[in-house]
């Protein structure tokens, strides 16, 4: 009786899905068009995120910028200035926790904060949400779908790692040799150390796809050309 109980128990933890939680993950947006989602994680930050907006704005990019709460409560002029120009702002949580261990009461404030917060500087409520860390479960998948969130990662190999300060060259290199139409590309505004390579990565990658033919856009203008575009909380 035990090993026939053993035997089904194996049998459905390997036939059940295990693919089922990225299916309500946005890695990247299958498209023909040259188009990218340039993304930024943790700011906004006093020094780099307006650098970095001067730099969008004179390759005419919009990005999406994936906000900690209690930092835009600090800088709301930056957040301001990010919407006037155009630029999406995203949920990224209030305080970065890693919500690893973290409970379901926990995980919910985190992301109400922000929401509150962002909503109050913008007049808008955002429809993006990214786990800190890059962390997620079912858990908490669930949690921002319920609040109506669309879940966005980042695309293979578009990692830029630039939050390890690696040399702006790597950074160049590791995005312009994996560049593919719809992908979403991850930079860092803000973080532990500085973002200078971040900064000049920036103002070699975008003339170098403007000159191949990419247009950079915001994540919810690159959904739109995604298959299953109406099943997404947008």
């Amino acid at each position: 009786m035990n090993v026939l109980f053993l035997f089904l128990s194996l049998l459905l933890i390997t036939t059940t899905p295990v693919h089922r939680i990225h299916d309500d993950i946005v890695w990247n947006v299958p498209t023909n068009e040259k188009m990218v989602a340039i993304t930024f994680d943790d700011g906004p930050d006093i020094l780099y995120t307006p650098d970095i907006l001067t730099i969008l704005k004179q390759y005419d990019a919009k990005a999406t910028f994936f906000v900690v709460g209690f930092r835009a409560e600090k800088y709301p002029d930056i957040i301001k200035r990010q919407m006037n120009e155009g630029h999406e702002i995203a949920n990224h949580t209030y305080k970065h926790l890693d919500f690893r261990g973290k409970s379901k009461q926990t995980i919910e404030e985190e992301i109400k904060k922000s929401e509150d917060v962002l909503y109050d500087i913008t007049g808008k409520r955002p429809t993006l949400f990214r786990p800190p860390l890059g962390y997620y479960n079912k858990q908490i998948i669930d949690i921002a779908k319920q609040r109506g969130y669309t879940v966005v990662m980042w695309s293979k190999h578009q990692d830029t790692y630039d939050w390890q300060n690696p040399g702006t060259r790597r950074i160049v290199r590791r995005v312009i040799e994996h560049i593919e139409p719809g992908q979403i590309i991850l930079f860092h505004d803000h973080g532990s150390g500085s973002r200078k390579q971040t900064v000049q990565a920036l103002k070699e990658i975008l003339p170098i796809l403007k000159e191949k033919g990419y247009t950079f856009v915001t994540v919810s203008e690159l959904l739109k050309h995604h298959p299953n575009y109406r099943d997404l909380n947008l």
